[in-house]
This record gives C-alpha cells, sequence and structure tokens, in this order.
C-alpha cells in the first residue's frame, strides 16, 4: 500500500512516541501528532521503510526523511533511535532495512550477519565531532586527550587538578549500547576502562541536563546537539601544544581531533529498496541538509582536505577511523 490520498492532497505527519522515536509518513504538507499504533495500523500494508539506530543520527535522519518525502510523496518512512547497537542488531532480525550507526560494525557483528545469510553494506553519510562539555560555570576552558582519559578513568578527581575550582568532578557518559560511547573510550580513553562509578545516561539530551543542573560536572555530546546550557571545552591531542574548539569548521580541517564517521548499513539484497533514500542523503541537497543540522558533510572543501570521500568507506578492515585520529 503506498500513500493515502485524501482530496488530492498528501498529509505530513510526525509522530513522536517516546525518547528518540519518530514515525514518518507523508499526507497534506502539515505536522500531526498521532501514536505509533495508529500509523502503523493505517499504514501496515504500505512497506514503509524502516530506518532504526544512533541516537546521534536521529534528528538528521527525520530531517533528511521529510525533505525526501516531499520528493517522493508515495513513499513512507520510520525513523526510530534506540542506539548504534540496537539499530544494527534490528538489521540482523530484519526489523529494520537501515541502521544508523555512530560506529563502525564490530568483527563479532559482522560474523553475525555472515552466518545470517546477510551481507552489510556500509555508506559514510556524514562526520560529527563530538564536544567534551562542562558546566558554564566551570572556568577550565580546555584539556588535553591525556587529562579526559585521566578524569573519564577516575584517576582525576578534583577540577583543581586541572586548573579549576576545588570542586568534586561528576563524570557522565552514555549508556554502553551507544556508538558515542564506544568511539569516545576508542578515541579518547584509547580503549581503556571508563571508571566503574561514571554515570551512564541514556540519551544526549540526559546528559546536557545533568551538566547544565551540575557544576561539576562533565559529559561528551555530539556537536549538533550543542546549546547555551553547556560549555564546550577545546581539546589538544598533541600533549597541550595546539588546542581547538569543536566546530565544523575545525571538525573539516583537522584542527579539532575528536571526529568520526556517521554510517548507514543495510543488507545488501535490499540495496533496490534503501538505495533512492540513501542517495538523496548524499546528494547535494541531502548533504546541505547535514551541514544545517551541524554535521560535517561526506564533502566538503577544506585547506586540509580532511573530510573527503563519496560514502563509501574505503577503510581497511582493521577498523581504523579516517578522520579524527
Amino acid at each position: 500500500m503506498g500513500l493515502v490520498h485524501v482530496a488530492d492532497a498528501c498529509i505530513f505527519a510526525a509522530c513522536h512516541v517516546k525518547s528518540g522515536q519518530t514515525t514518518i509518513q507523508k499526507m497534506n504538507h502539515r505536522k500531526i501528532l498521532i501514536s505509533v499504533f495508529v500509523a502503523m495500523t493505517a499504514f501496515g500494508s504500505a512497506q514503509a521503510q524502516r530506518v532504526k539506530g544512533s541516537d546521534t543520527l536521529l534528528p538528521l535522519t527525520q530531517e533528511l526523511a521529510e525533505e525526501y518525502l516531499e520528493e517522493h510523496p508515495d513513499s513512507s518512512v520510520i525513523v526510530t533511535g534506540g542506539g548504534s547497537g540496537v539499530g544494527i542488531s534490528a538489521l540482523m532480525e530484519n526489523t529494520t532495512d537501515i541502521a544508523m550507526a555512530s560506529r563502525r560494525i564490530k568483527f563479532g557483528e559482522k560474523m553475525k550477519f555472515a552466518e545470517a545469510g546477510l551481507e552489510a553494506e556500509e555508506v559514510i553519510v556524514a562526520y560529527d565531532a563530538l564536544a567534551v562539555v562542562v558546566n558554564p560555570s566551570n572556568p577550565v576552558s580546555k584539556l588535553t586527550r591525556e587529562q579526559l582519559e585521566a578524569i573519564f578513568r577516575g584517576k582525576i578527581t578534583n577540577w583543581k587538578e586541572v586548573g579549576g575550582e576545588d570542586r568534586r568532578i561528576v563524570v557522565y557518559s552514555r549508556e554502553t549500547s551507544s556508538g558515542t560511547y564506544e568511539f569516545f573510550k576508542e578515541s579518547v580513553l584509547e580503549n581503556k576502562n571508563y571508571m566503574s562509578s561514571i554515570l551512564s545516561m541514556p540519551a544526549t539530551g540526559a546528559i546536557i541536563q545533568s551538566v547544565r543542573q551540575t557544576k561539576g560536572a562533565i559529559g561528551y555530546i555530539g556537536l549538533a546537539y550543542l546549546n547555551q546550557y553547556v560549555k564546550p571545552l577545546a581539546v589538544s591531542y598533541d600533549g597541550g601544544r595546539h588546542y581547538a574548539l569543536p566546530s565544523v569548521e575545525t571538525a573539516a580541517d583537522g584542527s579539532y581531533p575528536i571526529v568520526r564517521p556517521l554510517y548507514y548499513y543495510y543488507d545488501s539484497a535490499k540495496e533496490a529498496v534503501v538505495s533512492p533514500f540513501i542517495s538523496y542523503a548524499l546528494s547535494p541537497v541531502g548533504q546541505q541538509s547535514v551541514l544545517a543540522q551541524g554535521f560535517i558533510p561526506v564533502k566538503m572543501e577544506s585547506d586540509e582536505g580532511t573530510v573527503q570521500g563519496d560514502g563509501k568507506d574505503n577503510e581497511a578492515d582493521n577498523g581504523e577511523e579516517a578522520v579524527g585520529r
């Protein structure tokens, strides 16, 4: 079943259910709130394209889906968050067509795909800078990677140890199913373990809220989520010789070090189904939305040419990232 046409007009519905869950369908060019169950009942046989996973990619994919449906009124797209691991598991279970991920698929996940007779295809749709954030009242403005590692591993516990006030550091992180959690551990902690008493948050919004309300707090969020309620820190990966604040420009030219690719994964057998939407995301119009949402486009001119590509990941299977190292 395609779109339901009512008096030759289409209705546009964006349904927000729970935290980070959105159902998007094209109808009448206006947004209305309905429950996902009503939506699925009305369009149960519509063969809606399902996109699930990373909360980092969720707002961008929602925007891309809305724009895509403007151009393809007979299509239907359902976008749901939950985390990178959730999306990849859903792809293996055939409960999504596209898995959004803010980290690369793991070797063990690849093996599970192979055992299930599936072949996961990988596409980079954008790049994202991770901002390390503190409460706006915190006088500390910059930290080295080594200092960040020591803080998130519980080795540095008071802000006075890094030039700040005599105040206990309260450390917030994403939960273990998050690709952001995995990437921060890899890039900043160099794959060492987080402190056992770290406060795990289910979503980026929860980290922002906690850091905003706690003077001694520190956490990390995607660049697109940065707002006036938290303060980003300048970061150095060369022992304090050079620091950079997170921004689209510093991520693109390579001066800001905590940068990662954002992925769409799909089963190669469904390429014909998912290709139109993914192609739109990688198109000039789609990549303009990437930039407008605070992410770094796959192709972006810069002095250093750091962030470049065609969306297909040409990295080796050892999982090393193309940027931000």
